[in-house]
């Protein structure tokens, strides 16, 4: 396992997070937790809306808490019957962290998550109100889950401005089969220098091979194969050719995709027992060929829509005959 920068941090985080939203069972979860850090896996993904994710990754990590890069989320109702549950406002923020934190038997997160775009709150209360839990000390970085770019960009010129703790990074669905970031927020974060992590790279398993491949497990569950269209059939069947010919499974390939898109990219794993687990952390073992990237890129046959196409390219009718090369944006990274 590599390890990267938190964004504009300083803070080091492994290539892989993982997502606690799916843990299944106390002890399942304890072999998943070991395996991840034997890895030099160091981030584990939580919200205090995983229903009890928090006291389970909370009793899981007694006696190594610090080892961890501790994340959780807020914004979610706690509470259906009180509008106040629910929301990125100060007084939401101040009871879900204090709950999380009793929950995750811990003084302070690593990472606290803005959950989801509150378009009633402020967006001054909320940056001004995650400031205030940094400077208390109970949190340490903050970030933007599920938010539009120039929601973000405009959070953290605020915060430049008034000198407030920034967003560090975002958390965002991406795979082959949804690629949406690629249009605003994935620039963004290469631009801005944040982490993605992303989330729902398997697209609920389509692209692990668990519904299309030889041995396709039966209807019922998440995903019906029979209900799945012909691009998510093609896409399948191309990152199984794939898998084949590179010597991985299928699930390690549409992860390494995603890793191999952009050095902002840190996928979170949100696998449901350890062997799971085991074989998606082997994605960070899978180099991915150029032409074998450009092959999946083809078959996803995603278009980024206005005003992508006409931003790119050498475009002669903005520098004349001459060739501008841009500015290499490799992101630092540490063995």
């Amino acid at each position: 396992m590599r390890y990267r920068l938190l964004g504009p941090s300083g803070l080091r985080v492994s290539q892989l997070f993982l997502g606690a939203m799916t843990f299944s069972g106390p002890e399942e979860a304890r072999r998943m937790v070991d395996l991840y850090q034997d890895a030099g896996g160091n981030v584990i993904d939580t919200a205090s809306a995983y229903r009890d994710s928090e006291e389970v990754v909370g009793g899981l990590l007694r006696g190594r808490r610090d080892r961890f890069v501790l994340a959780t989320k807020y914004a979610l109702p706690r509470d259906p019957t009180d509008p106040n549950t629910g929301g990125t406002h100060r007084k939401n923020l101040a009871r879900s962290l204090d709950r999380s934190l009793r929950r995750l038997r811990t003084d302070y997160v690593d990472l606290l998550w803005v959950h989801t775009w509150d378009e009633y709150t402020p967006v001054e209360e909320t940056m001004r109100a995650l400031d205030e839990a940094v400077r208390a000390g109970k949190v340490l970085y903050v970030g933007a889950s599920n938010l539009p770019a120039w929601l973000v960009a405009q959070a953290n010129t605020l915060a430049l401005w008034r000198d407030w703790s920034p967003f560090v990074g975002v958390q965002v669905p991406y795979s082959l089969l949804r690629r949406d970031i690629e249009r605003e927020l994935l620039p963004m974060s290469e631009a801005l220098g944040l982490s993605a992590a992303t989330y729902g790279g398997l697209a609920a398993g389509v692209l692990s091979g668990r519904f299309t491949g030889p041995g396709a497990e039966a209807s019922g569950r998440r995903v019906d194969a029979a209900a799945l269209s012909p691009h998510e059939h093609g896409a399948a069947r191309a990152v199984r050719e794939v898998a084949g010919e590179v010597g991985a499974s299928p699930a390690q390939v549409a992860i390494a995709w995603t890793l191999a898109r952009s050095h902002t990219v840190h996928p979170i794993i949100g696998a449901g027992t350890a062997d799971q687990l085991r074989d998606n952390l082997g994605a960070v073992r899978v180099d991915l060929p150029e032409q074998a990237v450009r092959r999946l890129d083809a078959v996803a046959g995603f278009d980024p829509g206005y005003p992508g196409p006409e931003d790119r390219g050498t475009r002669s009718w903005l520098n004349g005959d001459s060739e501008v090369v841009p500015p290499s944006r490799s992101g630092a990274q540490v063995s």
